[in-house]
């Protein structure tokens, strides 16, 4: 005879994704569904799991991630489902690949856009726009249905594409759109929303840069909307009920508001879902987070009734760099010199280096706010800079050099060792650290090492700093408040300088540390079921009937998760390239797609990648969300 059940998870703890208590029970699936939940199920079973002292939940959502370039490339997403990962959100901060390559003469606006912005290698580019032989949006959403999807696939309109296609690259960051080239936007727009999109994703952050000729110096194509041609086209994904993810312009505070004004309900009759990039406590300025928190209460209040959403990270902001360049370099002009140049191109960088005007320029701006008095000092001294990174030496540490004894070492505990071998010929551990010392010149302070430290080494010294959520008490704040949207993660993005693929797991053990079992529920609703309401999916949902997309967690390997020393640098065959990557051993002890195990007991599933199991989710309905929001 048959078999009742495809598998039988018995004796889980079960989270259903609605914010309830947990119970104790069994799961039965079916043909790639869930047929029944209840406390005991009686039944046959090809598989049956003792998920005994196991927590079940519905499959995690990672909501804003480049997985998109991924896709092509590797379609299980190993990485992201080992984490208990079922469904992605792509298509964010105005990238992506709803209109294929684009290429068009000379222009190849996947590579153009995306390798700067996202810190991905252009050769990795270059094959994923080789692979773009779709020219529409709805071919997109059929092509994307073709691929052997290891997780489900969640895709926006990305704006920056959308001004390409209406208007060509060179245009499209020169001048403003016509009349006709705005009603072709519009009217794209529209089409994507019909066939199922999720939503629409703009970018206005001041260093996100092209990176190609002749465009080097200037940004990507989104940020040269003005606010009417951004309203008309929010105005399209209001009337669908849609969802506008957008990164703001941080350098005008007046001008981030009337942008996020555009969510009210209260001045445009009807609310508009609007999800930002980043509740972030960053290091360097306080008030961001302060300002974070005031405006995501009053966006939502009564006075403006908003739908919006900043997504919050719950992981210390851990960046990664690769001499000079890092996610952080395009913000400050001397940096931005050598990061403009092709990753690869070490001997124009080279030539940068050995300019003594460069020199000098790096100097000054690395002591910046650090010497002397005014402004800048005054701004370093109560944390009101308007950087990222601190440029401090004792927030940043080596990882990987060719001089061994540095690894794990600040940049102060070198200077200070070496300032001592200058002037004594004394302190150097090693001879390759006495070798290393001697091509040094005079170093008076930390400007002089830094400077001389990448023009020595460029991309073979690799070092990370925390540049936000440093504070442990506001990380968990962040984590926890209904105002903000979790999951900021990155996934597929800065494949050597950033790495949150364990995120919804980190927000998880929070939950559990900061509230018990009760916190759990919760924070399983905030990464489930809440998201794909946001986003207008069938996803999140653990219910007879529902696609099996499943996680199995173990809480006491979750209790002792260090996800910030379990980040590893590896290299990815399926990328031809490095990338930093998350580990979580016995974390997730199963990861379910479409009633098909993807990740059990720490190895993949042997359907994974073979076999079509995510599907392409595509949103509807016109109402907007009802996510609880908790005024603080």
């Amino acid at each position: 005879m048959a078999a009742q059940f495809d598998t039988l998870i018995k004796g889980a703890t079960i989270f259903d994704g609605s914010g309830g208590d947990p119970f104790v029970g069994d799961v039965a699936v079916r043909g790639g569904h869930i047929v029944d939940i209840a406390q005991a199920i009686e039944g046959d079973a090809l598989d049956t799991i003792d998920a005994k002292g196991l927590w079940l939940t519905p499959g995690l959502l990672d909501i804003h991630t480049h997985l998109d370039l991924e896709v092509e490339l590797n379609p299980g997403l190993h990485e992201a489902v080992r984490h208990g990962t079922t469904t992605v959100v792509v298509a964010n901060c105005s990238l992506g690949m709803a209109f294929g390559s684009q290429r068009e003469g000379d222009a190849d606006p996947i590579v153009d856009c995306f390798a700067r912005v996202e810190n991905v290698p252009k050769h990795i580019l270059r094959k994923v726009a080789d692979k773009a032989n779709w020219s529409t949006s709805k071919d997109y959403l059929n092509h994307l249905d073709d691929l052997k999807l290891g997780a489900n696939v969640v895709a926006m309109i990305p704006y920056s594409m959308l001004r390409i296609e209406a208007m060509g690259v060179d245009a499209s960051v020169s001048r403003n759109p016509t009349q006709a080239e705005l009603s072709k936007m519009e009217s794209l727009l529209e089409a994507g929303m019909r066939e199922g999109y999720a939503g629409f994703s703009s970018d206005a952050l001041p260093f996100h840069y092209l990176s190609n000729d002749p465009n080097r110096e200037k940004r990507i194509p989104s940020q040269y909307a003005g606010f009417s041609e951004i309203k008309r086209l929010v105005n399209v994904v209001r009337k669908y009920g849609r969802v506008w993810q957008a990164t703001p312009p941080t350098e005008e505070p007046l001008k981030v508001l009337r942008y996020f004004l555009l969510t009210s309900g209260r001045l445009y009759k009807k609310a508009l879902k609007l999800t930002a990039v980043a509740a972030l406590d960053v290091r360097s300025n306080r008030n961001i987070i302060r300002s974070a928190f005031t405006l995501a209460w009053l966006l939502n209040s009564p006075i403006f009734k908003g739908d919006f959403h900043l997504q919050s990270l719950a992981a210390p902001f851990k960046v990664w760099g690769d001499g000079p360049i890092t996610p952080l370099s395009e913000e400050i002009p001397e940096l931005r010199e050598l990061a403009m140049l092709d990753l690869e191109d070490d001997k124009a960088r080279r030539a940068i280096y050995n300019d003594p005007g460069f020199e000098a320029r790096f100097k000054a701006m690395w002591r910046e706010g650090k010497v002397g008095w005014g402004l800048k000092r005054l701004k370093r001294l109560v944390r009101l800079e308007d950087n990222a990174l601190r440029r401090d030496p004792d927030e940043m540490f080596v990882e990987r050099a060719p001089v061994d004894v540095w690894k794990g070492e600040s940049f102060t505990t070198i200077l200070d060792r070496l300032k001592q071998y200058q002037a004594t010929g004394e302190g150097a551990r090693t001879p390759i650290e006495k070798a290393a010392f001697d091509r040094f010149p005079p170093c008076k302070d930390d400007a002089d090492f830094v400077f001389h430290l990448f023009k020595t080494y460029d991309r073979d010294i690799y070092w990370w700093t925390i540049s936000a959520n440093a504070d442990e008490k506001m990380l968990r704040r962040l984590t926890m408040s209904a105002l903000f949207l979790p999951g900021f993660s990155d996934s597929g993005a800065h494949l050597t300088n950033l790495a949150f693929y364990d995120v919804n797991l980190r927000a998880l053990k929070i939950a559990e540390e900061e509230r018990g079992l009760a916190g759990v529920a919760y924070m399983v609703r905030r990464l489930t079921r809440e998201p794909a309401a946001f986003f207008g999916v069938d996803a999140g949902r653990l219910e007879s009937g529902a696609q099996a997309d499943i996680a199995l967690i173990d809480p006491t390997a979750l209790s002792g998760h260090d996800g910030v020393a379990n980040t590893k640098r590896i290299y990815r065959e399926q990328l031809g390239h490095d990338q930093l990557v998350n580990r979580a051993p016995g974390v997730v002890a199963m990861t379910m797609v479409a009633g098909k195990a993807v990740w059990r007991n720490e190895k993949f599933g042997v359907t994974l990648g073979t076999v079509k199991l995510g599907r392409v989710l595509r949103s509807g309905g016109e109402e907007p969300s009802t996510m609880a929001l908790a005024a603080e």
